[in-house]
C-alpha cells in the first residue's frame, strides 16, 4: 500500500512584487483590480489614485484625482466600475471609471458622516455607516432614489459587510457592538419632519409662538415630532415609546399617542440581533464560501468566526465567543 502524502506547510517567505509610493499621508484604503494588474488607493491627502502597471514593471497612476476633504474609505463594483469614496467631511461622493481605467466620471454626491461603506452588487445599494450611530441603505440602483436609515448602535458605526446570500447586513460600532440586520424585508422610509408652531395634535402653542401665546393666554410648549408621522407634537401628544425596526427604529423611540396605538405587535417585531464582539472593531470582512466572518479592533486583536453550512449569521453568534 502506498504512503500516504502529507501536504507540506508553507515555508516560502512572501515576495515583494511592487511598491507604490507617493501619498503624502496616510492610504486608508486600497484594493486590488480584479482582472486587471491594476490598485484603486484613497489617503488622507484628499488624493484618489488609479495605479496601473506599465511597461516597465512599474504601478504608476493613471488617475490622479483630488477630493474637497480627506478620503476616509471607499467601496468599488469591478463589474460596473462603480467607485464609492466616503470623505472626513460627511460625503460620499460616487464616480464611474473608464475601461481603461484612465478616467473617473463623477455621478452623485451624498451627505452623511461617512466612517465605512459596502455594497450590495444584486440590488444595487449603497450601506454607509456614520459616526451619528447610524447606517443608511442608499437605493442608488434607479429606482427610487430612497434613503433609509437604520438605528441599533449606541457608538459611531465603524466598519460594514454583506453577506449577499442571506442578505444580511453585518454592521460594528466603536463600543464593540454588532448588528446582523435582515434585509430581506419590505424597509420603510423615515418621514420628513413636519413644520408648525403648535401641536398638530392638540393645537397648544409652541414656546416661540408668542401670538397664539397671547390670544389663547397660555404658555408655550417645547416641540417635539413622531418618529413614525413626522408631525409636530407636545410631549403630553407624545409621551409613549415604540421601536419601529420596518423603519430602522430596532430601540424605542418617540411616536405620538394616536401612532402607538395603530403600530401592530406584527410592526414591533425586530429585524436585528445584536451582539458583543468584546473588542473595538474597526474592520470586518465575511468570506461567503467558507461562511467566516473576521474582525480586527483597536485591541490589536484578529478574530475569525465561523457558522456550519448555510446558517445565519444571527445562530452563528450563539457560541463565537
Amino acid at each position: 500500500m502506498a504512503a500516504e502524502i502529507q501536504p507540506k506547510p508553507l515555508t516560502r517567505k512572501p515576495i515583494l512584487l511592487q511598491r507604490m509610493e507617493g501619498s503624502q499621508e496616510v492610504v486608508n484604503m486600497a484594493v486590488i483590480v480584479p482582472k486587471e494588474e491594476g490598485v484603486i488607493s484613497v489617503s488622507e491627502d484628499r488624493t484618489v489614485r488609479v495605479w496601473l502597471k506599465r511597461d516597465s514593471g512599474q504601478y504608476w497612476p493613471s488617475i490622479y484625482h483630488a477630493m474637497p476633504s480627506p478620503c476616509s474609505c471607499m467601496s468599488f463594483n469591478p463589474e460596473t466600475r462603480r467607485l464609492s469614496i466616503g470623505l472626513d467631511n460627511g460625503t460620499i461622493s460616487e464616480f464611474i471609471l473608464s475601461e481603461d481605467y484612465n478616467k473617473m466620471t463623477s455621478v452623485k454626491n451624498y451627505q452623511g458622516g461617512v466612517t465605512a461603506l459596502c455594497w450590495d452588487p444584486v440590488q444595487r445599494v449603497l450601506f454607509s455607516g456614520s459616526s451619528d450611530h447610524s447606517v443608511i441603505m442608499w437605493d442608488i440602483g434607479g429606482r427610487k432614489g430612497t434613503a433609509i436609515e437604520l438605528q441599533g448602535h449606541n457608538d459611531k458605526v465603524q466598519a460594514l459587510s454583506y453577506a449577499q446570500h442571506t442578505r444580511q447586513l453585518i454592521s460594528c460600532g466603536g463600543d464593540g457592538g454588532i448588528v446582523v440586520w435582515n434585509m430581506d424585508v419590505e424597509r420603510q422610509e423615515t418621514p420628513e419632519w413636519l413644520d408648525s408652531d403648535s401641536c398638530q395634535k392638540c393645537d397648544q402653542p409652541f414656546f416661540w409662538n408668542f401670538k397664539q401665546m397671547w390670544d389663547s393666554k397660555k404658555i408655550g410648549l417645547r416641540q417635539h415630532h413622531c418618529r413614525k408621522c413626522g408631525k409636530a407634537v407636545c410631549g403630553k401628544c407624545s409621551s409613549k415609546r415604540s421601536s419601529i425596526p420596518l423603519m430602522g427604529f430596532e430601540f424605542e423611540v418617540r411616536v405620538c399617542d394616536s401612532c402607538h396605538e395603530a403600530i401592530t405587535d406584527e410592526e414591533r417585531a425586530p429585524t436585528a440581533t445584536f451582539h458583543d464582539s468584546k473588542h473595538n472593531i474597526v474592520h470586518v470582512h465575511f468570506d461567503a464560501t467558507r461562511g467566516w466572518l473576521l474582525t480586527s479592533g483597536t485591541d490589536k486583536v484578529i478574530k475569525v468566526l465561523s457558522f456550519c453550512k448555510r446558517k445565519s449569521l444571527h445562530e452563528m453568534y450563539k457560541n463565537c465567543y
